[in-house]
């Protein structure tokens, strides 16, 4: 750490820290409308100017150094500032009262915060028409250049989707260049130039995650189903977390009334913390799926509670899309009535982290995303990571793009964004066959005091059974300090999972690597802290959001609250225990009912959040923040405990009980899809998801309906062409799709063709 002077400030900071976020993390405001936190600088407002030692400088390129003295706030370069907002207003559209951004408009700000009050300077416009790139609009004419979007989608998200083009305006009189402050020159010079365009041509090809709307400080690019909607400033901002993924990500339901005739509440939006917190599209655009017709059934109600009193019910089989509060109700039914709790890929998980912490010695993985994007190498196993973790492949890209770090990539089915993340991050596609040798490799490369019985199960030639090349792997791994292993799903779901398992703990005992264990719905690792989980259901089922001879609901006989309708807290792939709150009023039943007509409910299902069980922290729900500091650091809630016990190191048999697969379809979803509740948003049904390769290899047609016989089931769906991906993936979050029949102890799985048609 070392300390440097900010307009007399004394500021602490670690050296090389861009001057421009040691102000911000220490409440010294310098005017910026181009630099985002977390991305690299664009240099194109140069508002952030400043002096250092007399000499001019960008505090949002500059770093810190011990002992530096910088300037910021002077008249001179107060004036410079107001000269350049002169120009990003030349022939900028009044309409301010119409504009989507008015009232949150960074512009708009910064016009009236330095005083612009006239206009010097004129130049010919040109015609600019507004764009319609799916799920987002541009306006050009609106837009100022700035390059955050361009910035953000490289160095957060990884796509690089977006790009300068040539304006096509008149040139800046270059005699003006002598009688206009410098930067004002510069600035309306650059500008005059440039427009946003999609780098693949006229269609935007990304995985529309929206970061590009949230940073832009205009209204240039907005939700295309925002679009002219609602003025910022009537909308409530209800505080909120992902219901979708495991991130459980800071949101907030931009919500007002429907209409001037129906005054329900509606969300018209989703907004985010975007300087430190990064939504994917599920959680930006797949807030439409609550249950907003709900009605009281009085009647069925009181059927499912006498034959839970009479235990006619046996067993609770539900999903991880549900609170922790929620969760310890279900576990005090279990103590109170015996019943069964059922959740099938919470209940792998659970299992996958007991036997993680017979062998590391501790209760919890010990890496978060925070952990992933200091790192300077990483490697990735068992994980679709863009399909998977979205938020956590934003993590590692932006480690490898500002952290300059590396790492590993492997999977058995190629994704060409995550190639492009870096040429230091190497993907290795190896035969599905192999997962327990990517860790045994692992450990044979990293590992320190192993064992002397596990130092013999690593004579084998890992690199030549991966086809690895560790002359690369040796060059990038060159002076690396800090490690992280992310584990996926895969391995979860795994015929080898309790071997996988341990050999992760011994990975977390004996090698430099943080680990991070993915949970792989939104509140998988809640569950498993709180419930007691059953393998199988015995007798009558009482369904949560799933089918049983009883089922309670979002779309179910009984109907139930969705989770945009609730409040309370998950548990983050972060271990982090993090608030969530009701964006939309529910008029029928909750979870908590059902519990208060058996005798142990609470008035409010908060009322639990400081009773969850021995590995949560005795804090009311009211008393949990859910924000970022201005330093970036993450005051969500709180961070569970890790709790340490003593590791077993004794012997178990390491063997591989995979198949060997010639050519498999493998559980995946589209980016973005992650339950019957995100396609409910977004009204899309399942395909087939393949590769062009695949289509040529099978002589497939683009678009045909194909029926398969995967694991003795057949599923004929139509196909949908991803050249982002090889090979072929069958979506699991469509209901219709029998997928925990399909992919019962592997997410890969042997197929047959049995017919190709023309599309029906």
């Amino acid at each position: 750490m070392i300390k440097i002077t900010i307009n007399g400030q004394v500021c602490e900071c670690e050296e090389n820290e861009y001057i421009l976020n040691v102000a911000r993390a220490n409440g010294i405001f310098i005017p910026a409308l181009c630099y985002v936190s977390c991305a690299s600088p664009t240099l194109a407002c140069r508002l952030c100017v400043g002096e250092i030692d007399g000499k001019r400088v960008y505090t949002c390129n500059a770093k810190a150094k011990d002992g530096m003295l910088v300037i910021t706030d002077t008249p001179e370069l107060n004036e410079e500032r107001k000269a350049i907002m002169q120009t990003y207003c030349i022939n900028h559209p009044l309409e301010c009262g119409v504009c989507d951004q008015s009232g949150e408009c960074e512009l708009q700000n910064f016009v009236h915060y330095m005083g612009v009050n006239e206009q010097k300077y004129a130049i010919k416009d040109t015609h600019k028409p507004c764009k319609k790139w799916g799920v987002i609009s541009y306006s050009p004419s609106l837009c100022i250049v700035c390059e955050r979007c361009i910035k953000t989608c490289k160095d957060k998200i990884g796509e690089s989707a977006l790009k300068t083009v040539p304006r096509g305006g008149d040139n800046v009189d270059k005699s003006l260049k002598e009688s206009m402050p410098k930067e004002a020159f510069a600035v309306w010079n650059k500008f005059q130039k440039n427009l946003i365009a999609p780098a693949s041509g006229e269609t935007l090809e990304c995985s529309k995650c929206g970061e590009c709307v949230a940073v832009c400080p205009v209204g240039a690019l907005t939700s295309s189903d925002f679009k002219y909607k609602s003025n910022a400033w009537e909308l409530n901002k209800i505080p909120a977390s992902n219901p979708h993924s495991s991130d459980c990500e800071l949101i907030y339901y931009d919500v007002k009334q429907s209409s001037i005739e129906n005054r329900a509440p509606k969300i018209y939006r989703v907004s985010n913390d975007f300087y430190f917190g990064w939504l994917n599209g599920a959680a930006r655009f797949g807030f439409d799926f609550s249950n907003k017709n709900a009605v009281r059934d009085e009647k069925l109600f009181d059927k499912i509670v006498f034959a839970l009193k009479n235990k006619e019910i046996k067993t609770i089989k539900f999903n991880s899309f549900i609170t922790n509060e929620e969760a310890r109700i279900l576990e005090l039914f279990r103590q109170n009535f015996g019943i069964k709790l059922v959740n099938d890929e919470a209940f792998k998980f659970q299992k996958f982290m007991k036997n993680f912490t017979e062998k590391s010695g501790e209760n919890l993985y010990s890496a978060n995303s925070t952990d992933v994007a200091n790192s300077d190498f990483i490697i990735v196993a068992g994980s679709f990571l863009r399909s998977d973790a979205p938020n956590l492949s934003y993590k590692v890209n932006n480690a490898l793009k500002i952290k300059k770090s590396a790492g590993l990539y492997f999977h058995p089915v190629s994704d060409k964004v995550v190639q492009n993340f870096s040429k230091n991050f190497i993907q290795i596609k190896h035969d599905a066959k192999f997962d327990i040798e990517i860790l045994l490799f692992i450990l044979k490369k990293f590992g320190q005091n192993l064992p002397e019985w596990l130092n013999k199960n690593l004579d084998q030639n890992f690199s030549e059974l991966l086809d690895l090349n560790e002359t690369k792997i040796d060059e990038i791994l060159a002076e690396r300090q800090n490690f992280t292993l992310i584990i996926g799903e895969d391995f979860v779901c795994s015929k080898n999972a309790e071997i996988l398992a341990k050999l992760t703990g011994f990975i977390a005992k004996f090698t430099p690597f943080k680990i991070l264990i993915i949970p792989p719905r939104t509140n998988s690792l809640g569950v498993s802290l709180i419930c007691e989980l059953s393998e199988k259901s015995e007798g009558k089922t009482f369904g949560y959001n799933e089918e049983g001879d009883y089922s309670f609901g979002v779309f179910k006989d009984l109907q139930a609250p969705a989770l945009s309708q609730q409040e309370g807290t998950f548990t983050n792939y972060d271990k982090r225990v993090v608030p969530t709150n009701a964006a939309l009023p529910f008029c029928g039943f909750e979870l908590n009912d059902f519990a208060k007509s058996l005798g142990f409910g609470k008035k409010f299902t908060i009322d639990f959040t400081q009773d969850l069980g021995k590995n949560f922290k005795n804090i009311k729900f009211d008393d949990l923040e859910n924000c970022y500091s201005d330093s970036g650091e993450n005051q969500r809630g709180y961070e569970l405990e890790i709790l340490k016990q003593d590791a077993d190191l004794s012997e178990f048999e390491i063997k591989n009980e995979n198949e060997n697969l010639k050519d498999f379809i493998y559980a995946a979803n589209p980016i973005n899809e992650f339950s019957e509740f995100s396609a409910i948003a977004f009204n899309e049904k399942a395909k087939f998801i393949v590769g062009s390769e695949f289509l040529q290899m099978h002589n497939i047609k683009k678009d045909e309906i194909l029926t398969l016989k995967i694991n003795g089931i057949e599923i004929s769906l139509p196909t949908e062409e991803n050249n982002e991906f090889g090979g072929i993936l069958l979506p699991y979050f469509d209901s219709k799709i029998p997928a925990n029949e399909i992919f019962t102890d592997s997410r890969f799985c042997d197929f047959e063709i049995v017919k190709g048609g023309e599309n029906e």
